[in-house]
């Protein structure tokens, strides 16, 4: 029972907690650190991979500084043994020990040991009673080993690398032992490290800095742009982005709202010419339908009838007109291709023929041979009839309608006898309600959208429609399709 009193119990989790919710401070700092700036997360990411940079550079500067270090004391051992073992063959066990004995080559000590161990002869009075290493490499093999000495040179000792190598001399093998200091050199490298670890932090505070002022500097451009660009509005389009002399990217982007702005300027403008003109041109057929409705009201019935029928002929100009804005919306969203199917493009134009041979008494020319494009009958049709009807509007006494074909295109000439377009205005009659005869009643002038929406079907179709000069001095327009070649 006392195991089971003394059992822990979990405290009671607070409401809504449950085992399926135990990532949600990890969630909220992931979140969190979404919600950092720009500038913030530049100077953190510039700070850990400077870290990471400094922790791989300062592990492998201290480990090839140790190795080194290391390398050079055993190297200098070993030439002192070789030089050792050299004198010892050349001038016999006592010169030799009596050379050892008065010699001192920097810090360097060194033992001449008999196959036993014993000590024969030492550089340092503290050498003298017991070897400095228990290895014993074969005649002619070199063994070094890390050794802590810290009984010899007056109680300096610490680690030693000691280098043994052996030699044979009159039938008696001796061993040499040279050994030099690596505590100076481990010293070293703990000092390089304090200074690795007390400048990184220092380093990081510089690089942190230097980030967050450059990253804030070119935001401070950004800023700048954005500033602007939110207080330009309607009424203010013909303002632009400062652009920075730089030529890098915050000008880039600075060009690149002005090229925006720039084409919102047009479009408001173009916007605001087309709701005006649209509003002039249905304030005429309103005003005479409600003229025509307020004197009908007490009128004869013979003078109704005649109200009645202008104020017909008054909706019907109103539906055309209301048809020709709803195709313009359609054009302006790309929709007047939509449904596209091989269209006949010589049988088009034999039907506005003999519509022209019914309704007008014009002189109508045609020459034409068969041309097959892809795209929506119905737009099609409508934009070969508007510009047969503006030839047949302005014509004195004949239009011509002529159909060819080149490798990759098939064209129309609409020409008629009329006056001829000025090369100024040859775009101008494009545009939407521009009637350039300003002197011409409306019902003979139409609304000005004719052209326009021919021009839009045609190019929403890969085609276009152009005023061009005519050979004969005519008034001529070209309409262009690409056509289906025949495979």
């Amino acid at each position: 029972m006392k195991l089971l009193a003394d059992r822990h119990v979990p405290a009671p989790t607070q409401a809504g907690a449950g085992p399926g919710r135990s990532s949600t401070p990890f969630r909220r700092l992931l979140r969190s650190g979404q919600r950092i700036g720009v500038r913030a997360r530049s100077v953190l990411v510039a700070v850990v991979v400077v870290f990471a940079a400094l922790l791989v550079g300062g592990a492998g500067l201290l480990y090839t500084l140790e190795n080194d270090l290391e390398q050079t004391a055993t190297a200098n051992a070993r030439a002192r043994a070789s030089e050792v073992v050299a004198q010892l063959t050349t001038d016999g066990l006592a010169a030799t020990e009596e050379a050892v004995s008065q010699q001192t080559r920097g810090n360097s000590v060194v033992q001449i040991l008999d196959a036993d161990g014993t000590v024969l002869a030492a550089s340092s009075n503290d050498l003298s009673r017991e070897p400095m290493s228990s290895q014993r490499p074969d005649v002619g093999a070199y063994a070094a080993a890390e050794v802590d000495l810290d009984h010899i040179q007056h109680g300096v000792g610490g680690e030693w690398t000691v280098v043994s190598t052996a030699t044979r001399l009159d039938d008696t093998t001796y061993v040499v032992q040279s050994a030099v200091p690596i505590g100076i050199q481990r010293d070293t490298i703990q000092t390089v490290a304090v200074f690795l670890l007390g400048g990184t932090p220092l380093l990081l505070g510089a690089v942190a800095l230097a980030v967050w002022m450059l990253v804030g500097r070119a935001l401070r451009s950004v800023e700048s742009i954005r500033a602007t660009v939110a207080e330009i509005d309607s009424h203010r389009l013909t303002e632009r982005v400062a652009v920075p002399p730089t030529r890098d990217e915050i000008a880039a982007l600075a060009l690149t709202m002005n090229t925006m702005l720039d084409r919102l300027q047009v479009s408001d403008a173009a916007q605001r010419a087309f709701v005006s003109d649209a509003s002039h041109e249905l304030r005429s057929p309103l005003a005479t339908l409600t003229s025509a409705g307020e004197l009908a009201v007490g009128a004869t019935p013979e003078r109704q009838s005649a109200l009645l029928e202008t104020m017909n002929l008054e909706i019907a100009r109103l539906r055309g007109l209301v048809e020709n804005l709803m195709t313009l919306a359609r054009a302006d969203t790309q929709e007047l291709a939509a449904q596209r199917s091989e269209v006949d493009l010589d049988d088009l134009l034999a039907e506005e023929l003999r519509r022209l041979r019914l309704t007008g008494g014009l002189q109508v020319v045609v020459e034409m041979v068969s041309a097959r494009v892809l795209g929506d009958q119905q737009s099609l049709g409508q934009a070969l009839r508007n510009v047969v009807d503006n030839a047949a509007r302005h014509a004195r006494t004949t239009v011509r309608l002529i159909l060819t074909v080149t490798a990759t295109d098939a064209i129309v000439w609409v020409d008629n006898d009329g006056p001829v377009i000025p090369v100024e205005d040859r775009e101008r009659v494009f545009e939407r309600f521009v009637r350039l005869d300003e002197a011409r009643t409306r019902d003979a002038g139409g609304s000005g959208l004719g052209l326009a929406i021919s021009r839009a079907a045609l190019r929403a179709h890969g085609g276009d429609a152009l005023v061009v000069d005519g050979p004969d001095g005519w008034c001529r327009f070209q309409l262009r399709l690409p056509r289906v070649t025949e495979t």
